[in-house]
């Protein structure tokens, strides 16, 4: 028993998180109350994973939702899919954190947590063996952001061993909801840096991009976007959900994609990309989906991974289709692309294949990057922090809360490491390394 307990904070993280589990509650043939009416025995082979089974036979999601004001949360109550959660999973405080990370993390969430830690808990309790947690937020936010990276430090502290993944929204310019984003996410970064194994970055602007070039949508709502981001989850999850022919969990995914322990914030990808009338008229191969995989437009990250290296890669295909043909189909893209792929680390691409496609599909295939080009994420992030913090604009909503400016100097000051780091092992070769030099130098001199 593998059981992974997931959480949502916040808005954007309860709608995230909601889209998430009506799209698996489908895939394992469960409906909208709980009841399971499906046709395979495969779906509920390991539906555990994300499901308890209650005595009534409802299947109950391992969800956790919580908010520092009742209304989105009333919203998913009201939804089509508010009776398939837990009632008691609902938590919710009532004051709200105004977009304030501060208020997150120190004052409103800091109130509120313990409260979610005991039906974190509980949950746990109720688990086999938990493998790890996943957590939907959003960063530039103050529910999402403060709470949520508060969270998981108290989860890091309760379960050291155990995975830690995030799927989180990075504020972008297009589409910026508030203005004191730069503060949230960098203070946000500064946390994730230490605290997760695994985080999916997932940006607004670049789903906004697929809906407009790929899907033609002229005015893609919300609804669109969150469609992108849980096929995208559901396709991360798919080998954890289901049986394969090749089977990769959290922590095989974490081994083979982060080689360095601060540099694992991921960019995923998802393809065929088709609009949700048009899925239908088309036919796919496997050598379309790769090389719709590798391609920057389906990229759900914004930033172009041209522009750096991948150190790692996973791809996790669905549907009936034969290994061989998927193995040869990634080692001729490596093959085609080699300069984008750091060759300092051999064979970095890593491919997990399961029989069942996602719903209306006949096959799909994931993308999990480890590119050195996200770094423009944090650039950008990073830029507009300074521009703000070098005039202390919007500084006294934080101090206020009893943070200190010392806070947002590391902050800024961790985040820009990170972004040197990502540099670093952009330009390194495979045979300039200093340590090498150095022993030269010295079998030289003996």
């Amino acid at each position: 028993m593998r059981e992974i307990v997931h959480i949502q904070a916040g808005q954007c993280g309860n709608q995230i998180g909601s889209k998430f589990w009506e799209v698996i509650s489908v895939e394992h043939g469960i409906d909208a109350s709980g009841i399971y009416q499906g046709k395979s025995s495969k779906q509920l082979e390991r539906s555990y994973v994300y499901f308890n089974e209650a005595s009534s036979g409802k299947y109950v999601p391992r969800a956790i939702l919580l908010d520092l004001e009742p209304g989105t949360m009333d919203s998913v109550r009201s939804g089509p899919y508010g009776n398939l959660f837990r009632p008691d999973n609902y938590v919710f405080g009532q004051t709200g954190a105004g977009n304030n990370w501060a208020k997150g993390h120190y004052t409103e969430g800091a109130e509120l947590v313990d409260t979610v830690l005991d039906v974190i808990r509980k949950e746990c309790e109720g688990c086999e063996c938990v493998q790890g947690f996943q957590m939907t937020h959003s960063l530039g936010g103050g529910t999402g952001a403060g709470m949520g990276t508060l969270l998981i430090s108290k989860i890091r502290e309760e379960y050291p061993d155990r995975i830690m993944t995030t799927f989180s929204v990075m504020p972008s310019p297009k589409v910026s909801d508030t203005v004191v984003e730069p503060y949230n996410a960098t203070l946000s970064v500064h946390q994730l840096v230490e605290n997760t194994d695994e985080t999916f970055c997932i940006d607004n602007e670049a789903l906004y991009d697929i809906c407009f070039r790929t899907l033609k949508l002229p005015n893609p709502t919300y609804g669109d976007l969150n469609h992108l981001v849980s096929a995208t989850m559901s396709g991360v999850t798919t080998c954890l959900r289901f049986p394969g022919q090749l089977n990769a969990d959290l922590r095989k995914l974490a081994v083979n994609m982060v080689p360095f322990p601060r540099l694992h914030f991921f960019m995923p990808g998802f393809a065929p990309l088709t609009s949700r009338g048009s899925q239908l008229y088309r036919s796919h191969s496997v050598s379309d989906l790769t090389q719709q995989l590798f391609d920057a437009k389906n990229m759900m990250a914004a930033c172009d991974p041209r522009h750096g290296r991948y150190l790692t890669v996973a791809a996790v295909f669905r549907g009936q289709m034969s290994m061989k043909e998927v193995d040869e189909q990634m080692f001729s893209i490596q093959n085609k692309n080699s300069p984008f792929f750091v060759e300092w680390i051999p064979n970095n691409v890593k491919t997990a294949v399961c029989d069942i496609p996602p719903t209306g599909l006949e096959m799909s295939a994931t993308f999990i990057g480890n590119s050195t080009a996200i770094q423009e994420i944090f650039k950008r992030i990073s830029e507009q922090f300074t521009a703000m913090f070098r005039r202390k604009a919007f500084l006294h909503w934080y101090t206020g809360e009893g943070m200190d400016e010392m806070e947002f100097t590391e902050a800024e000051s961790n985040m820009n490491d990170l972004v040197s780091e990502y540099q670093q092992y952009q330009e390194a070769r495979a045979t300039d390394s200093d340590e090498y030099d150095e022993e030269d130098q010295y079998n030289e001199q003996e």
